[in-house]
């Protein structure tokens, strides 16, 4: 007999009690409801000409496809200082994967592979991660300590990551509040994934060993939109010393987030500032829904101790399976297992993201930890059931379920259904507990998956082959005569100027505000119409236009200094800037002559206003003065730039 229960109209119930609202609906008070937290951790590549702890050079990549040798790795755990095992380390032990690591004898060397010791570490990027350091307010330590922390998802061969931390104790002046900092770290970089497919995972080591800082924050940050302005003002900090690299890939950021009453989850590589809002309120909701999900579990009286649960093996042939991943598997001659969950009707269906429910928990672990490919479970709470009613009845026959529980049939390999069988088992007794610490992948759309179990400090000890590097007073004092202009500053005189608010993103993004600054120095140019020159103009000629040559930013500095010394007005660089950026390297004189700029005097711009009054007074819809002034203005536009300030051109009009 098929029981009546409908999933959809649970998903909708648990997602009304988490009180779940869209992000643009939230408020302040939605996030203090369920105790909004969060913290940083971001990224950021050092711009060296070498790696951290090796002579190969930075910042030279690969495709996926193009390499000179393969290595072939198995990975495992360690003892910490203490004689444990780090629990990330242990999950990946479990996952038996073959980590391949594609290498070009351009980038690689046998440092990376651990069959050389470590050269001492690169002084240009110690020196840039100080100066970052001392421009986050932090305090720099007395003596630099080389650490290994364990890494065993094979994004780096040798199985740790050697860093060391060079400031703590900082304060980030926000606009609007003050972020406070943990620490800030030099690292070197992981490798770049390529696939992680099964039991096989293939990375590319081109950025391996790369010189990495990380800015660690407080949970200071209350609400999503918080989080996403203390990420881009550590992104603008750090590019504001010009000593790191810019582009794909260059930075990216770990998001932790907790609610009230749960726990530090991290969303790891987010690569996008602009998806942090989005993802950091659905985790946040994601947690709180969980904590819904314990309470009824635990209501039930659901116990770890002694909650268990059942499973049989399916013969395939028994059944009339319809469901295309389930002839699949019998196709590849995979187990087929049913699993009852007891007294857990309800759960499966239980509200966690958008378009996602507690189901998907049970699915992501079996894909990271048993290696089951996706589709991998179907379950018997599924919006629209693929199996039919009496396969539905055999099965729970089987499993001599009761009416109060819950079914789920999972396909793999024989090899590894033990390990799918505890994952299974291992996640429902998690969340009789709340909310598991783990790293989550991020997406776009603001949704998480199950990436691994969250590091502790059992992964972290001291590097033996590296000694200690005593950090001198004097050294400090004179590189922190040599750090920039702290952005909170350069944010005030932006304001203070009149500056567009949409341009502030942007032009700290790129770090254009020393040379906007020289312009307006030197050049003696309106500030505001040199910032939305840049921060408008510029912007959209790169995301529409792509240079034939490498453009730089100096060239519009050139540009502005040209039209001064013709005695052209400014508003003709808004014309000849798609050129220029178009073509970096073509004098300014063929560009007027490519746009047809031609020289007029004021003078006989002015003389062609009683004409066009004449052919305004044959074509005018209204009676108002301003309405013949505008449009006159109008007919002349295109011909006063260049030649008359457009604001002189209409005062004359008048």
């Amino acid at each position: 007999m098929t029981l009546s229960f409908n999933p959809s109209e649970n998903y909708n119930k648990t997602r009304k009690q988490a009180g779940y609202v869209e992000r643009s609906e939230a408020t302040q008070d939605d996030y203090d409801r369920i105790g909004f937290m969060s913290g940083l951790e971001v990224h950021q590549q050092l711009k060296t000409k070498e790696k951290l702890f090796c002579h190969c050079p930075a910042g030279i990549y690969q495709k996926p496809d193009v390499y000179d040798a393969e290595v072939i790795r198995h990975m495992r755990p360690t003892l910490s200082e203490l004689g444990e095992y780090d629990g990330t380390a242990l999950m990946e032990f479990k996952t038996r994967k073959n980590i391949v690591y594609r290498l070009k004898n351009e980038t690689t060397c046998t440092y990376e592979v651990d069959d050389t010791p470590p050269f001492p570490v690169n002084r240009e990027a110690l020196q840039i991660a100080i100066e970052i350091s001392l421009l986050s307010k932090l305090n720099i330590v007395g003596e630099v300590h080389i650490t290994r922390k364990q890494y065993l998802d094979g994004s780096i061969p040798t199985g740790f990551q050697r860093t060391a931390i060079i400031g703590v104790e900082g304060m980030l002046n926000l606009p609007k509040k003050n972020i406070r900092l943990i620490q800030l770290s030099l690292e070197e970089d992981s490798c770049r994934e390529v696939s992680d497919i099964g039991h096989t995972r293939i990375y590319r080591t081109d950025r391996l060993g790369m010189p990495l800082i990380e800015t660690v924050t407080y949970p200071d940050m209350v609400n999503p939109d918080e989080v996403k302005e203390t990420c881009d003002y550590i992104r603008f900090l750090n590019r504001s010393t010009g000593k790191v690299r810019t582009g794909i890939g260059a930075g990216r950021q770990d998001v932790n987030v907790s609610c009230k009453g749960g726990t530090r989850v991290e969303i790891k590589g987010v690569a996008h500032t602009r998806w942090i809002p989005e993802l950091t309120h659905i985790e946040c909701f994601r947690q709180w829904s969980l904590l819904l999900l314990r309470d009824e579990l635990v209501s039930r009286g659901l116990k770890a101790g002694s909650w268990k649960i059942s499973h049989s093996r399916l013969d395939y042939h028994d059944f009339k399976f319809q469901y295309a991943p389930l002839k699949e598997a019998n196709a590849n001659q995979y187990i087929i297992v049913a699993v009852n969950l007891p007294n857990f009707k309800g759960a499966l269906s239980h509200f966690t993201q958008p378009g996602k429910m507690f189901g998907n928990e049970i699915s992501e672990r079996l894909k990271v930890i048993a290696c089951l490919e996706l589709p991998n479970m179907i379950h018997s709470e599924e919006f629209e059931q693929p199996l039919s009613e009496k396969d539905t009845d055999a099965i729970r026959s089987i499993l001599k379920a009761k009416e109060e529980d819950a079914q789920i049939i999972f396909w793999g390999p024989a090899e590894d259904v033990k390990t799918a069988l505890e994952t299974i088992e291992e996640r429902c007794l998690m969340a009789m507990s709340g909310i598991p610490p783990e790293t989550r992948k991020s997406f776009e759309d603001g949704t998480t998956i199950f990436e691994r179990v969250l590091p502790g400090a059992d992964r972290m000890y001291p590097d033996t082959d590296s000694a200690p590097i005593p950090l001198e007073d004097s050294y400090i004092e004179e590189l922190s005569k040599t750090v920039p202009q702290e952005v909170i500053e350069r944010y005030h005189i932006l304001k203070s100027w009149g500056a567009p608010q949409d341009t502030y993103t942007y032009i700290f993004k790129k770090d254009l505000f020393p040379l906007i600054e020289r312009i307006v120095k030197e050049l003696q140019y309106d500030p505001v119409f040199v910032t939305t020159l840049f921060g408008h103009k510029l912007k959209y000629a790169e995301g529409q236009i792509k240079p034939v040559a490498e453009f730089n930013y100096k060239i519009i500095y050139a540009l502005l200094k040209f039209l001064k010394d013709q005695k052209l007005t400014p508003e003709l660089a808004w014309r000849m800037l798609p050129v220029v950026y178009e073509h970096p390297k073509i004098d300014f004189p063929s560009i007027l002559e490519s746009i047809k700029f031609k020289r007029i005097t004021p003078d006989d711009i002015l003389a062609k206003v009683p004409y066009l009054r004449k052919k305004f007074a044959e074509i005018k819809k209204s009676d108002e003065p301003s309405n013949e002034k505008e449009w006159i203005m109008g007919q002349l536009r295109y011909l006063a730039i260049g030649n008359i300030s457009l604001i002189e051109l209409y005062k004359l009009i008048q």
